[in-house]
């Protein structure tokens, strides 16, 4: 038997029951870390209990949506489910990247229920030294 004492739990539970699961047209959100590394940026998504195939990544110009789909498990006809509070349906996000990232060369993993994004940092947004001419390279403008 398991108990709960959580009443805020309950009533995030409710409100969920309520609303009805994330669908294509109204996803729910998922929860994500952003940060540099190094040359790139790195996205990381929560998605326990999804598998690699329900998650859809697009880019359109500097838009990244990702969206996922959590599934129900499939249960044997004697089973009577006790307790049910892991969320299913549809996950979307949507981020604005920068126009000094390289939207052509993202990577993706999906491992332990978490997709990381890497996206490189654009050659042209990245730090370089200017060489100052010196001597006879100077020209005069007459106008």
């Amino acid at each position: 038997m398991l108990m709960r004492t959580d009443p805020f739990r309950e009533l995030d539970r409710l409100a969920q029951q309520l609303m009805g699961p994330g669908t294509w047209s109204r996803p729910s959100a998922m929860a994500m870390d952003a940060y540099r590394e190094g040359d790139e940026y790195v996205v990381a998504f929560d998605l326990p209990g999804v598998t690699a195939d329900a998650i859809d990544i697009d880019v359109e110009r500097n838009m990244l949506t990702v969206k996922a789909e959590r599934r129900p498990v499939t249960k044997a006809d004697d089973v009577q489910m006790e307790l049910s509070e892991r969320p299913l349906g549809v996950f979307s996000r949507q981020i604005v990247l920068a126009d000094t990232l390289d939207t052509e060369h993202i990577k993706a993993d999906y491992d332990a229920g978490v997709l990381t994004l890497r996206i490189p940092i654009a050659e042209r947004a990245k730090p370089r030294k200017i060489s100052i001419g010196v001597g006879s390279g100077h020209k005069e403008i007459s106008g």
